[in-house]
């Protein structure tokens, strides 16, 4: 099943935006560190969050290459070094979108919560459950384990769409508190937009590539049935 070229057939679009977006998250980034901006990663995320009134959400730096995210269980941000210490517009923007993550918990944002309630199912889903499904279409008699494969391996599939307006979302709270409280002007909002928009296009590559990974496994059973 894993070396079936129907599978690289049904992946093959969701690598190449995959690459693509991948490129562009480079080439969008190193362009805008090289541009200043007035506060550290750190300090534009601590102002985000002190006048949203979540001065209890704690800001810790974490080792890694853009590690950066939001701990909605311990309520930290947690950036990395070069998103933490450096007064770049790439720094900026990047701490301000986990702000945003930040700021999506506070407010109860719907897709927010669904997310967080399903990532234990989801993580499970899209490993145990491909496995499931392997062990399924190769012996026969347990094919009921590929049915409850794929039902594992979907929800790890709704998680990534549910994942979607999350993301989108808290990089629309981040540029609007930017510009708001006067962090960055308008022109310099062009530079995050770019990192910021070129980072939501992974997102959707591998939303897309769990989708036709899914389409794939169901397409297998049902030829496994005929």
């Amino acid at each position: 099943m894993f070396f079936d070229p129907m599978y690289l057939l049904y992946i093959a679009p969701a690598l190449l935006l995959a690459l693509w977006a991948q490129w562009r998250v480079k080439s969008t980034y190193a362009v805008a560190q090289q541009m200043p901006a007035p506060l550290s990663g750190a300090a534009a995320a601590r102002h985000i969050l002190d006048s949203a009134g979540l001065q209890s959400v704690a800001i810790e730096q974490i080792p890694g290459h853009l590690s950066d995210h939001y701990d909605p269980r311990d309520k930290v941000l947690r950036l990395s070094p070069e998103v933490y210490q450096n007064r770049s517009l790439a720094a900026v923007g990047i701490a301000a979108h986990e702000s945003g993550h930040a700021l999506q918990d506070a407010h109860a944002y719907v897709p927010l919560t669904i997310r967080n309630a399903i990532v234990p199912v989801a993580g499970f889903g899209s490993n145990a459950g491909v496995w499931m499904i392997f062990i399924g279409l190769v012996f026969q008699p347990l094919q009921f384990l590929a049915y409850v494969g794929i039902a594992l391996f979907a929800v790890a599939v709704f998680f990534q769409v549910v994942n979607l307006p999350v993301e989108f979302n808290a990089s629309s709270r981040a540029k609007a508190q930017l510009v708001d409280l006067g962090i960055i002007n308008t022109q310099e909002l062009t530079y995050v937009d770019k990192v910021l928009d070129a980072a939501a296009w992974t997102y959707v590559a591998g939303t897309l590539q769990s989708i036709m990974i899914l389409l794939y496994y169901l397409t297998r059973l049902n030829s496994s049935r005929d």
